[in-house]
């Protein structure tokens, strides 16, 4: 037992000198190539390692020729050792050198492009995470594009829009100012509804920013869908019996949704005055609404036609109005409504629509299906009450 405690003390000595003498040189290469700090720690411990055993050797051997078979052997050891870890060292250094050159490709257009050659595992989860990376990169880059688009078409709406009320409002005013008008009131009344118009345009522009930047403030309550349908349609139906429009709303289950009250009326609103305003004398727009899992899903199918499948992506976005319309919309138009082909307002309505339903953690989708489109929105269904 005693000498197996002498040898492991010699063994101990000659590693710990070894150790001793490498160690600084690995604190100071530790910011410098990893193939030269791979390659160190593997001379430390051949290092090591020969220093425990020659220790051992000379303490324990009495021949010379067997002190030099084992001095032999282990300097064989050493070398083989040393080759490996300069080769694995040059394999780490040009998989890292390769994922460099990649990671200039980042944020590029073309995309990230992964190296060809073989990465370990490390340096493969690398390359996968800045793959990821690049993508959502590109993702929010063309969301900017799109949005940057989205507020040209905007603005330049907006000042069409506002441009020509504007004018005509003038020219009343002036004719009204040199007694020229041949029926006052009559100037007087268009002045308010334009005045009117004007207002509710203003209105959505405040609305659609308060979505935007995240303040609008929502007042939850636990309501069913059948009454929030039923004061839509009460609201809307006016105006579907003045262009000749059916209203059907025999489809619309009584499930519970929490949401707020008074947006999702805006909402509805809006929707159905699109589709009514979409729809042809004598069509029929019709309201569901159906229990799915954990949603629960309102939808608004009208008789427009359908939209282009091109469009279909952009009917959401800020200041789209579809095709090439340009007309001021009706004063019988409510704050905020849009129609969804020509559109004829500021295309601020449906913006208004999918920003109030995201708040809700809901969604907002359009579809085109036979003799026109479906407009739903998705809203999660209210908990089962505790007994």
């Amino acid at each position: 037992m005693n000498d197996y405690l002498v040898i492991a003390g010699y063994a101990a000595a000659g590693a710990g000198v070894a150790g001793l003498l490498g160690w600084p040189a690995v604190v100071l290469l530790r910011r410098r190539s990893l193939a030269l700090s791979l390659f160190t720690v593997a001379f430390v411990t051949a290092l090591s390692l020969s220093g425990s055993t020659i220790a051992v050797a000379q303490a324990m051997l009495l021949y010379r020729h067997d002190y030099a078979v084992v001095s032999i052997v282990l300097t064989m050891g050493c070398v083989v050792s040393l080759i490996v870890a300069a080769l694995l060292s040059r394999q780490v250094v040009a998989g890292s050198r390769a994922l460099t050159r990649a990671a200039r490709t980042v944020g590029s257009d073309s995309g990230f492009t992964a190296p060809s050659e073989p990465l370990s595992s490390e340096l493969s989860e690398l390359s996968a995470e800045l793959s990821a990376t690049s993508a959502r990169l590109a993702e929010s880059r063309q969301r900017e594009r799109a949005l940057e688009t989205s507020r040209r078409e905007l603005i330049a709406w907006i000042s069409h829009d506002l441009r020509t009320p504007l004018a005509g409002l003038r020219a009343m005013a002036e004719a009204l100012e040199d007694g020229v008008a041949d029926d006052p009131a009559r100037y007087h009344a268009r002045i308010r509804t334009e005045v009117d118009r004007l207002t509710g345009m203003v209105d959505d522009l405040f609305e659609l920013s308060r979505i935007q930047a995240g303040a609008l403030t929502l007042t939850l309550s636990r309501v069913s869908v059948y009454d929030l349908v039923g004061d839509a349609i009460a609201g809307a139906y006016p105006l579907a019996r003045e262009r000749g429009v059916h209203l059907v709303g025999d489809q619309v289950a009584p499930a519970p949704v929490e949401v707020d009250s008074r947006e999702i009326t805006r909402v509805l609103g809006n929707l159905l005055i699109n589709a009514i305003r979409s729809t042809p004398m004598d069509g029929t727009v019709a309201v569901a609404a159906r229990r799915e899992r954990t949603e629960v899903v309102v939808s608004v199918t009208d008789g427009c036609g359908g939209i282009d499948e091109q469009d279909l992506p952009r009917v959401f976005e800020t200041g789209w109005r579809g095709g090439s319309a340009r007309t001021p919309r009706s004063a019988a138009t409510p704050s905020g409504a849009v129609q969804h082909h020509g559109d004829t307002g500021a295309g601020l309505g449906l913006a208004i629509v999918r920003g109030i339903v995201e708040a809700h953690e809901g969604r907002a989708t359009v579809r085109n299906v036979h003799g026109g489109c479906c407009f739903e929105i998705a809203l999660p269904a209210a908990a089962a009450p505790r007994v």
